[in-house]
Parts: structure tokens; C-alpha cells; sequence
């Protein structure tokens, strides 16, 4: 039965993974040709203004995949494989804690799916918020990730402890009460979480220098104005709008990734083991001679 589960779950990630693509293709991936459009127009910005203070400027890479099959096939592969592994891991989540929670599959389903949108993706988020892939310190992407991975890893590690803590709390002051208590506890810890680890921003220092020029460029998370010894504007930052525009569409396909994973692998679910509760435990039916 373990691997019919499983299989569902991969399943139920599958397709949530080609709608979250669809979605991605048409809301997101806009925002993040302007993303790439504006990083390219300030590398331009600072090659012009390195070439004519005489200073070597060092050539690019070519470019390995093309735009357009990075935001087709590369970006289909990436939201599906994700999906599909996502998918995979509710149902081995549901495989460990079915037989501990008085609750239909379904409902465990879906609860499970919840927390793992919230544990994996938003409570993370609110810490180091989504970003386009163009916007960005390239010598800051290991350590971006090592601190996203933290991030996630102590979310779900919280997540998991106020569901312990609201159990035992129900058996004295009831569900609602063991629901506040814990969520309050939840709350508390993850905000030390996030003021244990360090912000994106503060990862080098306030200011760069341009090696070449001596143009000041902010060494913050997103691209600030690049502006001259006198102050005047050499290039613009980036621009807020497409930022948050990015981040809200990045949220809702996250949202509508994990729904329906809940939602097709909790119905998958119950055409396997049923509806009781607990399936492991209720007895087999018997035929009367």
C-alpha cells in the first residue's frame, strides 16, 4: 500500500506542477524579463562607464541556454520536478503520521499539505522573500541558499513542535485554547529564528566600490542607483513595482501548487485505505457462514 500511496502523492505533485508552470509562464515570467532587461542594462551601464576611464572590462560567458528555453522548458522542468517531489513527500508524511491523528485521510492530507506551504515556502519567505533571477549579488548565491535551507529546516522543525505542544496542551485547556497557546509559542520562536539569522543585505558591506570607476553601487539585496563621487545618477535602481509584482505572483503559484497537492492526493488518497481514521486500526469485516 506504501508505494500506491507514494505513487499518488508524485501524482497529485505532477499535475499541480504543470499548472503552477502555466501560471508562472503567464503572470511571472514578465516581471522577470524586466528583471533581466534592467540587469542587463546596468552591466552595460558600467562596461560604458569602465571603457571610457580606459579600464580592462572582462568579457561574459557565452551563454549556455537561450531565453526562451529557459523560460519554457527550463522553467516547466524546475516547477514540475519540484512538484512532483513536494508531492511525493506529503505522502511519506502521511505514511509516518496516519496512525496518530484521529482524522480522516483526507483531512490528514490536506493538513499536511498546509503545513508544508507554510513550512517550506511562506515562513521562509518572510524572512528571504522571493527575488527574480536577475536580481542579486552573484557572489552571494551559496550563501543565500545555505541560509534559505536554514530557514526552511527550522520552520518545519518549529511547525512540527506546536503541533506536539498543542496536543498535550488540549488535554488541559481544550482544543481552542491549546491552538492559541500554540500558535503564540510558534510565534515567539520563529521570530528569534528570523533575528538569529542574518539579513541578505547584511551579508557584505553598506558599500561597494566599483574597481574600476569608483561608482558607489549598494551592496543591499536588490540593485540600489549607481551614482557618481558628485552624486549625480549614473543608473537607476531597481524598479519596486516589478519587485513586489514578482514576489505576490511567486506566492500565489506556490499557493496554488501546494492546494492542489492537498487536494487530489487527499481524494487519491481515500480511494486507497478508505475513510476510517485510523485504517491500520479498524478491524477486518468478517463474513458470517
Amino acid at each position: 500500500m506504501e508505494i500506491r500511496v507514494i505513487l499518488r502523492g508524485a501524482l497529485a505533485g505532477f499535475i499541480a506542477g504543470i499548472l503552477g508552470f502555466v501560471f508562472a509562464r503567464i503572470f511571472a515570467e514578465p516581471y522577470i524579463d524586466k528583471a533581466i532587461d534592467y540587469e542587463s542594462g546596468r552591466d552595460a551601464a558600467i562596461t560604458a562607464i569602465d571603457k571610457a576611464q580606459g579600464v580592462a572590462v572582462s568579457l561574459d560567458g557565452p551563454e549556455i541556454f537561450s531565453r526562451s528555453i529557459q523560460s519554457t522548458v527550463g522553467m516547466a522542468t524546475g516547477i514540475i520536478a519540484f512538484s512532483t517531489a513536494m508531492g511525493a513527500l506529503v505522502a511519506v508524511t502521511y505514511l509516518v503520521l496516519h496512525g496518530r491523528f484521529g482524522v480522516r485521510p483526507r483531512t490528514l492530507g490536506l493538513l499536511i499539505a498546509g503545513f508544508g506551504f507554510l513550512g517550506v515556502y511562506l515562513l521562509p519567505f518572510v524572512k528571504y522573500p522571493a527575488n527574480p533571477p536577475a536580481i542579486g549579488h552573484t557572489f552571494t548565491i551559496a550563501t543565500r541558499g545555505h541560509l534559505y535551507l536554514t530557514m526552511v529546516a527550522g520552520s518545519l522543525i518549529l511547525l512540527g513542535l506546536s503541533v506536539v505542544l498543542g496536543r498535550r496542551l488540549t488535554r488541559r485547556f481544550g482544543v481552542f485554547h491549546a491552538t492559541l497557546l500554540s500558535a503564540g509559542a510558534l510565534l515567539v520562536l520563529f521570530c528569534a529564528l528570523m533575528a538569529v539569522l542574518p539579513s541578505l543585505g547584511n551579508l557584505h558591506a553598506n558599500v561597494v566600490q566599483s574597481s574600476a570607476t569608483g561608482y558607489a553601487r549598494a551592496a543591499t539585496e536588490t540593485p540600489q542607483p549607481i551614482t557618481n563621487p558628485a552624486g549625480q545618477l549614473v543608473y537607476p535602481g531597481f524598479d519596486a513595482d516589478v519587485l513586489w509584482k514578482f514576489r505576490f505572483y511567486s506566492i500565489i503559484n506556490q499557493l496554488i501548487i501546494w492546494s492542489v497537492i492537498g487536494l487530489i492526493f487527499s481524494n487519491l488518497l481515500e480511494r486507497v485505505v478508505g475513510t476510517a481514521p485510523n485504517p491500520d486500526r479498524v478491524p477486518r469485516q468478517t463474513v458470517n457462514p
